[in-house]
């Protein structure tokens, strides 16, 4: 259904200028419906009101609950099929966007991501950025690794003030600085692996330039200070320095020490909780019986957020919670979209995860919740991909079932049709099996063969139906770039998957011919494909990514092509005479190992690293 608003004001109208695009999306009908609005100052509050034929009352509290019944009001073909009245289960519901694992993303994408995050009604987004924003006298920080400038992210904030949605910072101020490590300036304040040192005067000084840097460009004071997984802290070279300290207390000095800093700039605090149970709970960060807590001490000064993106037994999540409880009042939740695996997302698993996190959270009455977007190993998966997860979890936070109608006017693609991402590896998207196959087959060395035990007569067939599917997604404008970059992906394991496998098998029967066919017809045709997929994949990175970081794809992808063209020469050698064996394929073959994975659809290995040989490849 087409909008005229009747009564609007100069931010309404830049809403709809910016989105355009969303609200012209509308039922074949045509019809177009007036509607007047009116701020009722209920934030997380919305109603929409059939005020006499063709036309509609909004009542919203926030500039993200207008945009929420925009889409709703635009997803239906009659005014009265409009009416309804929402409440979001949440005071704070955002989305983290990571952009420290080599893509930064470019100002133009988030600010898309802001306009779509708007009208499925989250209130801020946050920034995760470990080293990668410009800090005052820090020049290593970040260096050649696409931080945003400091006026790069007022912009961000500024663009989100129209869309009511906040630009919040997320930092790391113990661990998790492993690109640092590299440069002499943080030599001496590196505890061990990415863990800053604690109780040097230097680590609070980066800190503060941290937090500093951060006041100076965000508007909001709200601040995610991170302090996550930090396994060795005390037991490097604090432990050479002071000899062995009770960790608890060590994370109570450095967190009193770190919220003071924040104080001072007027933040508000929030970290990861999982450190406290950690030390508490032999390195596990969930249990679903109580622990013993005893002797944690959580300052009043900050909110701990439990993270949990895997559970799907509702009551570990509740449980969780209630454990959280013994230590503070002020709690918050994060879920996950899962975008971290490879290059494909897990859509299905991250809906119900979501389902039954939100739910558990509104029963334990949670009202902070952030869903994240993380993007370990190389950030090959868009964030665009999770879409479909970031819309359902918006849709449970109000305590509604998903509107697909309402999907297909914010993106132009059914979700259902959009989930076919999730196919990219095989067997995901059916059910809440996850999988990085995509990945693994793609980087699976031709003659070494890790995972060629994982391998199906039918893998090669169920990568070309998949590319078949994809094609006929990528007829969408806006986001015909992902789904072309997936079918191009699929058409190169079509022939790449099951490649070791017929290797192998020529090899060991002795079949010269076959293994001259792969050398002179299987293998270039795969070159092509891979080229193909190279410059899609290219191609989606530099439209969403700053250009840093792109150059480990490079290498990676290079690596495939020089192997192939490799074991073409091998081939070719072998079959004329040349070498009387291929001595990777004389060794006897064993099952991969690595993961509890047992078979194709159920291993979960995302670690380009280790994937692409048995040697190592970080001496």
């Amino acid at each position: 259904m087409k909008i005229r608003l009747a009564n609007s004001e100069e931010w309404m109208e830049r809403i709809l200028k910016e989105c355009e695009g969303i609200l012209e999306r509308c039922e074949e009908s045509g019809k177009e419906c007036e509607v007047t609005t009116v701020n009722t100052g209920k934030e997380n509050c919305l109603s929409i009101e059939k005020a006499c034929e063709g036309s509609l009352r909004v009542n919203y509290g926030s500039r993200t609950s207008f945009c929420r019944a925009l889409l709703h009001i635009a997803g239906v073909k009659d005014a009265g099929e409009a009416v309804t009245e929402e409440k979001s289960s949440f005071t704070d519901f955002g989305i983290m966007l990571d952009c420290s694992r080599n893509g930064v993303p470019k100002v133009k994408a988030v600010k898309n991501l802001i306009g779509t995050a708007a009208f499925m009604g989250y209130t801020f987004i946050g920034l995760y950025t470990e080293e990668t924003f410009e800090v005052d006298n820090e020049p290593y920080f970040g260096y050649m690794r696409g931080r945003y400038t400091q006026e790069e992210i007022r912009e961000l904030v500024e663009y989100g003030e129209i869309f009511g949605v906040e630009i919040r910072p997320f930092v790391q101020t113990l661990a998790h600085l492993n690109q640092i490590v590299r440069y002499n300036d943080y030599g001496d304040i590196i505890d061990a692996n990415d863990i800053l040192l604690i109780d040097e005067d230097r680590t609070y000084k980066l800190i503060e330039n941290i937090v500093s840097s951060a006041a100076r460009c965000y508007k909001t004071r709200k601040i995610n200070i991170g302090m996550d997984e930090a396994h060795m802290v005390g037991l490097g070279e604090y432990l050479k320095k002071h000899g062995f300290t009770d960790r608890h207390k060590l994370m109570e000095k450095h967190l009193s020490r770190v919220l003071e800093i924040c104080g001072k700039y007027g933040f508000e605090a929030e970290m990861w909780s999982d450190m406290f149970f950690r030390i508490a709970n032999g390195g596990d960060y969930r249990a679903d019986s109580d622990m013993d807590l005893k002797g944690i001490t959580v300052p009043k000064n900050v909110t701990l957020c439990y993270w949990d993106y895997y559970s799907t037994d509702q009551t570990m999540y509740s449980n969780m919670l209630k454990q959280h409880r013994k230590l503070t009042d002020r709690i918050s939740f994060a879920g996950g979209a899962w975008k971290w695996q490879g290059f494909a997302p897990f859509n299905r698993f991250s809906i119900e995860t979501g389902r039954l996190a939100i739910n558990a959270c509104r029963e334990s009455d949670i009202k902070e919740c952030t869903i994240t977007c993380w993007g370990d190993d190389g950030d090959e998966c868009s964030v665009f991909s999770v879409l479909p997860a970031l819309f359902t979890d918006a849709a449970y936070a109000y305590a509604k079932e998903p509107v697909n109608k309402e999907f297909t006017v914010l993106t132009g693609i059914d979700i259902e049709k959009f989930i076919r991402a999730d196919h990219v590896n095989p067997g995901v998207g059916f059910d809440l099996t996850r999988n990085t196959m995509s990945k693994n087959l793609l980087y699976n060395d031709p003659l070494i063969g890790t995972f060629d035990n994982l391998v199906r007569e039918d893998t090669a067939s169920v990568f070309a139906k998949t590319a078949s599917e994809l094609a006929e997604v990528k007829e969408n404008k806006e986001y015909a770039y992902l789904f072309d970059m997936y079918e191009k992906l699929c058409r190169v394991l079509e022939l790449k998957a099951d490649l070791g496998v017929r290797i192998k098998k020529a090899y060991d029967g002795n079949d010269k011919a076959d293994l001259k066919d792969i050398a002179e017809n299987v293998i270039p045709e795969l070159l092509k494909r891979l080229d193909l997929f190279y410059e899609a994949n290219k191609l989606r990175w530099m439209k969403e990514n700053k250009a840093f970081g792109y150059e480990v794809q490079a290498v990676r992808l290079g690596g495939v092509e020089r192997r192939l063209k490799d074991v073409k020469q091998v081939f070719l050698a072998y079959v004329e005479g040349k070498v009387s064996e291929i001595e990777e394929l004389k060794e006897k073959r064993l099952p991969f190992d690595c993961t509890d994975g047992k078979d194709l659809e159920h291993t979960v290995y995302n670690n380009w690293m280790l994937t692409v040989s048995p040697s190592r490849l970080d001496f």
